[in-house]
């Protein structure tokens, strides 16, 4: 099976870590530390109870589970099949309702669902695939009018190179080596064009950063590596 906008390295990548997406001190620890602060951010802007949302590139479904806690309807989609088994396996575990998977590309839904979305969230996946741009679109035409989109990436510089690839992956241990390639990185400017193209306004944008003698993740004004983007569609 080809994808038009998906590496097969790539997710052949997150299929054989499947089984590990909810180990809560396995290669996915980063994203359990993490999430809090990505649910905590998105509800600061916007409602997620009773809001119908759609999480692209879920993988094994951290983020849609959490969102699906806080009384949303989630549809979490991804193109790596192994992990969208395991995230379907923790639902009926943990006795998630809320959240159902599919394994769809972005672009492919946006076709069948457009504007029919109150948030996207696309968190962590950006620097995965061939054309960022062509995701950033499709999530812009899956949302509503007056809607919101809420990305997360790493920059492309020295300092992300050496903090976020070489620091995080060869040093702490912290992600499977391999896990980003540097030329596949977004800078901040990139990702804001990106979605003034696709008809999305940026409203916020904030650093994630990592404490590693506290192990905790904060958020701070600082996006010169990883960093979060909130973007609203205009209201119709």
């Amino acid at each position: 099976m080809s994808f038009p906008n998906a590496d097969p390295a790539e997710l052949a990548k997150f299929s054989d870590l499947a089984h590990r997406w909810w180990d809560l001190d396995g290669e996915f620890k980063p994203l359990h530390q993490m999430n809090p602060l990505r649910v905590a951010w998105i509800e600061s802007l916007a409602t997620l109870k009773g809001r119908r949302v759609v999480d692209i590139g879920c993988g094994g479904g951290i983020l849609s589970d959490s969102m699906a806690r806080r009384g949303a309807d989630v549809l979490g989609i991804d193109l790596a099949g192994k992990a969208l088994r395991v995230a379907q396996l923790h639902a009926l575990d943990a006795q998630t309702s809320g959240v159902r998977y599919r394994e769809i590309s972005a672009e492919a839904l946006a076709a069948e669902e457009p504007a029919s979305f109150d948030v996207v969230t696309c968190m962590e996946m950006l620097e995965h695939v061939p054309d960022p741009a062509s995701i950033v679109k499709a999530c812009a035409t899956l949302v509503k009018p007056g809607g919101w989109v809420f990305f997360s990436t790493i920059n492309r510089n020295a300092k992300a190179f050496a903090m976020a690839v070489v620091g995080a992956e060869y040093v702490l241990g912290l992600l499977p080596r391999g896990t980003h390639e540097y030329a596949k990185l977004i800078k901040p400017s990139e990702l804001s064009r990106h979605a003034r193209e696709a008809g999305l306004d940026v409203q916020q944008m904030r650093g994630l950063q990592y404490n590693p003698l506290t192990q905790r993740f904060h958020l701070d004004d600082d996006s010169s590596v990883n960093y979060l983007v909130a973007t609203r569609r205009a209201d119709a």
